[in-house]
């Protein structure tokens, strides 16, 4: 059986750990001449050939983003020297993203860190990618949650950092746990290439397909959908649904009863399945969408909903054109008003558009529509490794699930 022994860890959930493990503070595991720390306070302005600057926002997905880095003086990063990087630092987001690590490579060596970003300098007899992976999960994370500072913009600070107390195998055990998570993440990484890969293709066949320069391709788009306008008269819907920039059309009902549950419904349009809608006062690519998911909806009364004419118009292939950038493009110049830019029915019935036969317009749709399907799937595999992943780190992370060495 395995051998456990009970700690009292004050800022971990879980209390029990096995009897060869050892419970440290974060701050104690560090070179004592580079405790953790915050960068620079003030980097000044951009210096040409200047020191690389780590700022909150590079630290993407546990990497240091490095095309866009800020720089500073040399000067400036010498009153700093001890958040200087080293191969194998680790560097973590104290605001917006907190809880965010990464791994210092051989090109970052010697760059430094602004003030919103931390340095864990790990002693050698530490494995830092370990550490790396108990910081960013979910059970730490919930601890540094819970001991932020700040109203408006809230940080964790140094001192709450250095006392956060992690369990710890003996050295070769970490390094196992390690290398084990990290397979999850690389195989995380390389799908979400994948589907970034994917998602570029799939945006240059849009516009190769859909946007091609042609004596007939100026067909007005009124001639090919009508707006739709039914009112949800005696609230005889409740599925309230609302259209997002990036996701499409959301089911808002939990939040909306949550929210404003009393307000009537009955005002509110009608948009059902094969159906589309847009917000006519903040129109771009994300805030048009058709609708799929629901047989029905309701939405705002802001919104305008319209239907394709299916005898002359395939409607997935006017959703793919209406996702286009040469759509995009065209809206500057049909909105209207002065205080705020408005676009009307006449108005986006008036764009014109290249739009080929029916059954070239189904071609078109089979091939986007494979590429959609890849994509999905792609999705769908990140997101069963990241829980896979998720269920690994409660176990290993805590030595109830140990690896046989």
């Amino acid at each position: 059986m395995k051998q456990y022994k009970t700690k009292n860890i004050k800022t971990l959930q879980h209390t029990t750990i096995p009897r060869d493990w050892e419970v440290k503070e974060l701050g104690k595991l560090v070179d004592e001449k580079r405790p953790i720390s915050y960068g620079i306070v003030q980097t000044g302005e951009l210096v040409e050939g200047g020191v690389p600057c780590i700022r909150v926002t590079d630290i993407v997905n546990g990497k240091i983003e490095a095309s866009n880095l800020i720089t500073t003086s040399k000067k400036i990063s010498d009153g700093y020297k001890r958040t200087l990087l080293k191969k194998g630092d680790l560097v973590m987001a104290l605001r917006g993203k907190i809880g965010q690590v990464a791994k210092i490579e051989d090109n970052l060596v010697d760059a430094n860190l602004t003030r919103g970003v931390a340095l864990i300098a790990l002693k050698e007899n530490y494995s830092n990618d370990f550490v790396l992976q108990q910081i960013s999960s979910s059970e730490t994370i919930k601890i540094f949650e819970k001991n932020l500072n700040g109203s408006a913009l809230q940080e964790l600070s140094i001192g709450v950092l250095r006392k956060i107390k992690l369990p710890f195998p003996p050295l070769k055990e970490q390094k196992a746990i390690a290398a084990l998570l990290n397979t999850w993440d690389t195989a995380i990484q390389k799908n979400t290439a994948l589907i970034a890969c994917k998602e570029l293709h799939k945006k240059w066949l849009m516009q190769k397909l859909l946007t091609r320069k042609e004596k007939n391709e100026n067909h007005i788009l009124g001639n090919y959908i009508k707006e739709v306008s039914f009112r949800n008269k005696g609230n005889e819907i409740t599925r309230v649904l609302s259209v997002t920039n990036s996701r499409g059309f959301i089911d808002q009902k939990e939040q909306f009863d949550r929210v404003v549950a009393s307000q009537d419904l009955s005002n509110y349009k009608i948009v059902r399945k094969g159906q589309f809608a847009y917000n006519p006062s903040r129109v771009n690519v994300g805030s048009l969408d058709l609708l799929r998911k629901f047989e029905e909806g309701i939405l705002s009364p802001m919104y305008v909903v319209f239907e394709p004419d299916t005898e002359k118009i395939n409607k997935e292939y006017l959703f793919y054109l209406l996702k286009t950038s040469s759509f995009t493009a065209r809206i500057p110049m049909f909105v209207q008003g002065s205080v705020r830019d408005t676009l009307s029915f006449d108005g986006l019935c008036g764009m014109k558009f290249f739009i080929p036969s029916l059954s070239e317009q189904d071609t078109i749709v089979q091939v986007l529509t494979t590429i959609d399907k890849e994509i999905q799937l792609l999705t769908t595999k990140v997101t069963q490794l990241r829980a896979q992943k998720k269920g690994l780190m409660q176990q290993l992370l805590t030595g109830k699930k140990r690896i046989k060495l």
